[in-house]
């Protein structure tokens, strides 16, 4: 999916996020707006309501299907949203060790997530530290 059509999906997507959650809401607005602000990122958006939405941004080196960020918003329950940030193992650090070490959990490959379920201190800066750094082992 072009970037272009992905920007479309994801505003309205946000758009249609009501009021509940406001600060896991603010949360990906932030993540978003960090990694497209980052030179030549390309979005991939897969909405699944009830499921998921997800936030795929990928560097213009990167081949399809290939990611440095997953974040993903949980739709299991819309009134009390939360965030899964996911990344490739060999693509960032977790200095204070807030991740969750997935052991061949994205694609085959190990991974760290990180959940977010409301206004936790510095975990949505955090998150955006270890989307710059993901960025740019890939630039």
């Amino acid at each position: 999916m072009e970037t272009a059509t992905a920007e479309q999906e994801i505003e309205t997507f946000i758009n249609s996020w009501g009021d509940g959650n406001s600060s896991v809401k603010s949360g990906f607005l932030e993540l978003y707006r960090h990694a497209r602000a980052m030179a030549g990122v390309k979005f991939h958006f897969v909405g699944r309501s009830g499921v998921s939405y997800s936030l795929r941004p990928r560097g213009s080196r990167q081949r399809e299907g290939e990611f440095f960020a997953i974040i993903d918003v949980i739709d299991d329950d819309p009134q009390a949203r939360w965030l899964s940030v996911c990344f490739y193992g060999d693509m960032i650090t977790d200095p204070e060790g807030r991740g969750e070490v997935i052991p061949g959990g994205l694609a085959g490959a190990d991974g760290y997530c990180f959940d977010v379920t409301g206004d936790e201190a510095g975990a949505i800066d955090y998150l955006k530290e270890r989307c710059r750094e993901a960025w740019v082992r890939i630039s």
